[in-house]
């Protein structure tokens, strides 16, 4: 099992960075994860729709281009589903048991995720309709997707 967490941007704050590499150790017991941080595309001040457009274009090219021709894609995106823990872990589950040995879970910038990556994805999740800080949703869903080894394997950290 293979997880890729491609994002936009770099963590650049400590606290941030020790969370993940928490959850990455504790999830390397159960499947190889890999986080790709890939650059954000710079926004001009006072910038028009189309700058951003633009912007998101750029970003969500990037973005498709580290994803591979078999592997199953799942989008955060305010837009998307939510699901509750023990659904995610049985979400995962399914598409692992399906014979998928890669999930990409993309977090796209600031200005969210272009429309080329909405429609490559297989399955878009929502934490909240709640916007948080790129930084934090990263940390989130390490802990989420650890939690769901944990809920698949019946070992007792979920309650």
């Amino acid at each position: 099992m293979n997880i890729n967490i491609i994002c936009i941007g770099k963590l650049k704050e400590k606290y941030w960075q020790a969370a993940v590499a928490e959850y990455t150790k504790r999830i390397g017991g159960y499947a190889r994860i890999q986080i790709v941080e890939l650059k954000e595309s710079k926004l001009p001040k006072n910038a028009s729709p189309a700058d951003e457009s633009q912007v998101m274009e750029k970003e969500g090219e990037t973005i498709l281009s580290k994803i591979g021709e078999s592997d199953y894609v799942i989008a955060m995106e305010v837009e998307g589903k939510m699901l509750d823990s023990v659904e995610l872990s049985r979400h995962l589950t399914k598409t692992f048991d399906s014979g998928r040995s890669t999930v990409d879970f993309i977090i796209g910038g600031s200005l969210g995720l272009s429309p080329a990556v909405k429609k490559r994805a297989d399955f878009g999740l929502s934490f909240s309709r709640m916007t948080f800080p790129h930084q934090m949703a990263r940390v989130l869903l390490l802990e989420q997707i650890y939690r769901s080894f944990k809920i698949a394997n019946n070992e007792t950290y979920h309650k």
